[in-house]
C-alpha cells in the first residue's frame, strides 16, 4: 500500500507592498522660465488646473489611504481634485516640499544657465549647495526620511504625495539605486506622476516615472489575502 505524499507546507505570506504616487504639481505661469523655489505666492495656470483635475480622473478606481501635499500652493492646488474626488483630506507634509534654492529663489532660468555653478548643478548636484539654501544631497536625505516615514505610516496602502520636480526625481534615483549625480537625467513633468512599490525586506520596485496618462489602478498589486478572496 502507498503511503500518501505528506503535505506541503504553506506558502510564506507574501508581505502587503505599499504604493507611494509621487505627483509633480501641475503648470505654473512660471514653470521652465524661473525657478520659484519655496516662494510663496505661485498658483497653477489653467493649463495647471486641468493636469490637477487629470490625476484626479486617473485616480478612480484605486483605493487611496492618504493624500499629501507640500505645504506651497501650487502644490496644495494640484492635491485639492483629488482630494475632492477620493473625500479624504491633503495633508500638509514639509518633508515634501521643494528644494530651498536659496538665493537663487526667483531668478530666470536663463540667467542662472550662464553661471559656472549651472555646470555643477548639472553634472555633479551631489557636491552642490545653493547660495544660502539647500544641498541636493540634504534634499534626497530629507524627501527619502518622509517618504520612508508616509509608507511606515500606512503600511499596505495607497499614498499620493504632490511635490516637485527635483525632490521626485531624487527620490526616484534613490529608489532605482542610481548615484545622485545622474539624477538630472529623469524626466518629471508638471502633472505627471512616478509609482514607488515599497515591501519590508524588498527593495523598492520603480513601476512608473513621469506617467501622464491611462489609469493608475492598474499599477496596484492585490493585497495581502486578496487572492484568497476571490472566487
Amino acid at each position: 500500500m502507498t503511503e500518501a505524499a505528506p503535505p506541503s507546507p504553506p506558502a510564506p505570506a507574501t508581505a502587503p507592498s505599499t504604493l507611494l504616487l509621487l505627483v509633480r504639481h501641475g503648470e505654473t505661469p512660471t514653470t521652465g522660465a524661473v525657478l520659484p523655489g519655496r516662494a510663496a505666492g505661485l498658483h497653477l495656470s489653467k493649463r495647471g488646473q486641468a493636469q490637477a483635475e487629470r490625476i484626479a480622473e486617473r485616480l478612480a478606481g484605486l483605493a487611496v489611504d492618504g493624500i499629501y501635499s507640500s505645504p506651497l500652493e501650487r502644490t496644495l492646488e494640484t492635491a485639492a481634485p483629488a482630494a475632492s474626488g477620493t473625500g479624504l483630506e491633503v495633508k500638509r507634509e514639509p518633508g515634501l516640499i521643494e528644494c530651498d534654492f536659496g538665493a537663487w529663489t526667483g531668478a530666470a532660468l536663463a540667467d542662472l544657465a550662464g553661471l559656472p555653478e549651472w555646470q555643477t548643478v548639472q553634472h555633479a548636484p551631489s557636491v552642490f549647495r545653493f547660495p544660502d539654501g539647500e544641498s541636493f544631497a540634504g534634499m534626497q536625505a530629507r524627501m527619502v526620511e518622509t517618504l520612508e516615514a508616509l509608507r511606515t505610516t500606512h503600511t499596505g496602502g495607497v499614498v499620493v504625495c504632490f511635490s516637485h520636480a527635483d525632490p521626485i526625481k531624487a527620490a526616484v534615483a534613490h529608489a532605482l539605486g542610481t548615484h545622485l549625480d545622474l539624477f538630472q537625467r529623469i524626466a518629471i513633468s508638471p502633472g505627471s506622476v512616478s509609482a514607488i512599490s515599497y515591501a519590508d525586506g524588498q527593495p523598492p520596485a520603480v513601476l512608473t516615472v513621469n506617467s501622464t496618462a491611462g489609469p493608475l489602478a492598474e499599477l496596484r498589486q492585490p493585497r495581502q489575502g486578496a487572492e484568497d478572496a476571490r472566487p
